[in-house]
């Protein structure tokens, strides 16, 4: 890759809190011994870089095949994500899954529809409750 396609894969890692470093490959597999990374030492072969998420898993996986489509210079080999290897072909279905934030929103939509179904039965029941009172005092009135 040239330095300014290097440049522009750091900074669309950057802007996502992303890290990335290219390191060699002996020092790869040293600092990875005895970490989550460890599974990888496999895959470390020639220069590598690495893209290091911190806040979302999934988002530093989607950012680097975003570059990889744009860019087929970049070849990913694999990636440990939360602890385990993956594959070229499971990292693309990785990539499909939403983000973090949606699903927590998604998860807390989930939750809270049976409260809100139990909370309009109970309301349709008073308001049926209500209706046949008022109907029964104006048949009482006529």
């Amino acid at each position: 890759m040239t330095v300014a396609e290097m440049t522009d894969l750091r900074r669309l890692l950057n802007s996502s809190s992303i890290d990335y470093s290219v390191v060699k490959n002996t020092l790869a597999k040293i600092a990875s011994q005895e970490t989550s990374f460890s599974v990888a030492a496999d895959v470390f072969k020639g220069p590598v870089g690495l893209a290091i998420g911190y806040d979302d898993p999934v988002l530093a996986v989607k950012r680097v095949l975003d570059f990889v489509k744009k860019n087929e210079k970049l070849k990913v080999t694999g990636a440990v994500v939360e602890g385990q290897l993956y594959g070229p072909k499971d990292l693309k279905a990785i990539a499909e899954l939403p983000s973090r934030e949606m699903l927590l929103s998604m998860l807390a939509g989930a939750l809270q529809a049976p409260t809100a179904k139990l909370a309009g039965a109970l309301s349709a029941t008073v308001t049926g409750f209500a209706y046949a009172m008022e109907s029964l005092k104006s048949k009482k009135n006529n």
